[in-house]
């Protein structure tokens, strides 16, 4: 049985369908990515699955997680291990301005005092701080974009939930901020880590990176869903192609520009799709 079973998922507002008939699945401790361009309909399959539709939106189908229905029942009123752990892609939005970035990461922790103090230190250890007591007083105002999105993947991985959601999680960061985020991801997800991820994003290299399977969306709909080895090596869509040879023709030219100043077996940093 699936950890996350999608079926005929549809999302309607007052210009009609705006998801239609999508279905995925994403195993236990498996990693699947949705794939797509902007407005392909990602964020809002994404939104419907965790109970965060914005009002005027009405969702059908069917959504199970852990075997349990879930569509229509709103994030706030499901069990604890019914709501995924949820990385955005603003960490701005995501974290309160005005709290301190260690009672913000106390909140789920069921610890209290002493405890709950030093389980937060431990994490922001966990996540690669070098000064965990430092970034544990700051505002979120005063951490750099990647350290705040280290903090929202603390905050997702805090949660009972067996799933965890990144939505566009590298898209504001640099290159190897980027690569830092990833990395974080691949440890604490998988068979290892016990937790699978769902990973939205509009970015072949960084699903490559990280993912196992893909979901492509274009237009609402599912257009191809496949193992992604199979996917970079002979997209089926024709949707799918454009974006492979987008990232093929990035990386190729990123690659060109560092060339020169390169040494003789550099390695590029950050995610590539293979040729």
């Amino acid at each position: 049985m699936a950890l996350l079973d999608v079926r005929d998922l549809h999302v309607r507002g007052a210009a009609g369908d705006l998801l239609r008939g999508v279905d995925l699945s994403v195993g236990e401790h498996r990693r699947v990515a949705v794939l797509g361009p902007s407005g392909s309909g990602k964020s809002l399959t994404t939104a419907a699955v965790l109970g965060l539709l914005p009002p005027g939106l009405r969702a059908g189908g069917s959504v199970r997680l852990g075997g349990a229905e879930v569509l229509g029942v709103p994030a706030a009123r499901r069990p604890a291990r019914s709501r995924p752990g949820l990385v955005r892609q603003d960490s701005s939005g995501a974290l309160h301005p005005l709290l301190p970035v260690g009672r913000q990461l106390a909140l789920p922790v069921r610890a209290r005092g002493r405890a709950a103090r030093a389980q937060v230190l431990e994490t922001l250890h966990a996540l690669g701080f070098r000064e965990p007591r430092r970034v544990a007083a700051a505002l979120p105002s005063e951490l750099s974009g990647g350290q705040r999105q280290r903090v929202c993947l603390a905050l997702a991985l805090a949660t009972p939930s067996a799933l965890l959601v990144a939505d566009e999680p590298t898209t504001a960061l640099d290159v190897v901020t980027q690569a830092g985020v990833l990395e974080l991801l691949r440890e604490r997800t998988g068979p290892a880590a016990g937790r699978a991820l769902l990973l939205v994003t509009h970015d072949v290299a960084v699903a490559a990176a990280l993912c196992e399977e893909v979901v492509v969306l274009d237009g609402g709909r599912v257009v191809e869903h496949a193992p992604l080895e199979r996917v970079l090596r002979a997209p089926a869509h024709e949707r799918t192609r454009e974006l492979v040879a987008a990232a093929r023709a990035v990386d190729a030219h990123l690659a060109a520009l560092a060339a020169p100043a390169a040494a003789p077996g550099a390695a590029r940093t950050g995610p590539r799709v293979a040729s």
